[in-house]
């Protein structure tokens, strides 16, 4: 059946969708000996596909993995870093790091720290990555000085970031210490370097920005230990069902390892 060509890549675990897009703006992609288009339509079954010259063969699908990291700072969250900087595919054992289509599901800022999800499963990626979807995360959050009350009513009804408004989030206040409070903010999108973003236009620039939950993944549950920093895990099937839902799709069998 036929289907577009970064749809296809995709659901094969070599890449997420936009990655899949861009290979192929690149010319790294041929279909049938000729160099591909975006958008364009292939049947796995018929059409011989390339990506730098290596053949996709549908029987050497790799199998669906989905983990969870706790990102430290310092660390990048892309697949490579023309900076030379570590990744998150860095910190993954030496049989995850290549020829999986392993990477991550959003972005964490190299200063940020927390729960990361990483993945092969590209439709998965499209869908929670997409600017329609609303999927929650949590982030507990050390503030510059002391925002009252009216400032954080003001960023849970959603502040104008160049020139859109975002949606609207939770933001509690949890404690204040020396020229700092503590917050916990609960997002509905995920535009960059959203939290940072708002809080220095508010005038309570962030010190420490850290991302407990992803929904209702987090990095520590009553069936998990706590995941130190730098570690991962795979995800449970209850965790992979919920992300499956997320996309209306139907959870998706996988063999943890």
């Amino acid at each position: 059946m036929e289907a577009r060509l970064q749809k296809i890549l995709a659901q094969w675990g070599i890449a997420s969708r936009r990655e899949a897009e861009e290979m192929i703006r690149q010319s790294r992609v041929f279909v049938n000996g000729v160099v591909a288009n975006l958008g364009q339509k292939v049947d796995p079954q018929q059409d011989n596909i390339t990506i730098d010259g290596q053949p996709v063969l549908i029987e050497k699908r790799p199998p669906l993995i989905y983990l969870l990291l706790h990102k430290p700072a310092g660390v990048v969250s892309t697949c490579h870093d023309p900076q030379g900087r570590t990744t998150v595919l860095d910190l993954l054992s030496s049989e995850l790091q290549t020829g999986l289509g392993i990477h991550p599901v959003g972005r964490l800022d190299v200063d940020s720290t927390g729960a990361l999800i990483l993945t092969n499963d590209g439709e998965l990626t499209y869908g929670l990555t997409h600017p329609s979807h609303s999927i929650s995360k949590t982030y507990h959050v050390v503030v510059q000085g002391y925002p009252p009350t009216k400032v954080l009513k003001m960023w849970s009804q959603g502040i104008v970031l160049e020139g859109k408004k975002t949606r609207p989030a939770q933001v509690h206040l949890i404690k204040r210490s020396i020229n700092q409070s503590s917050l916990e903010i609960i997002l509905q999108e995920g535009r960059n370097r959203q939290i940072r973003r708002v809080a220095e236009q508010l005038g309570y620039p962030v010190i420490k920005l850290h991302r407990t939950a992803i929904g209702s993944i987090q990095l520590k549950t009553s069936t998990t230990p706590f995941l130190p920093v730098g570690k991962y895990r795979h995800l449970t099937s209850d965790e992979i069902s919920f992300l499956s839902k997320q996309i209306n799709r139907t959870p998706i069998k996988t063999t943890l390892s």
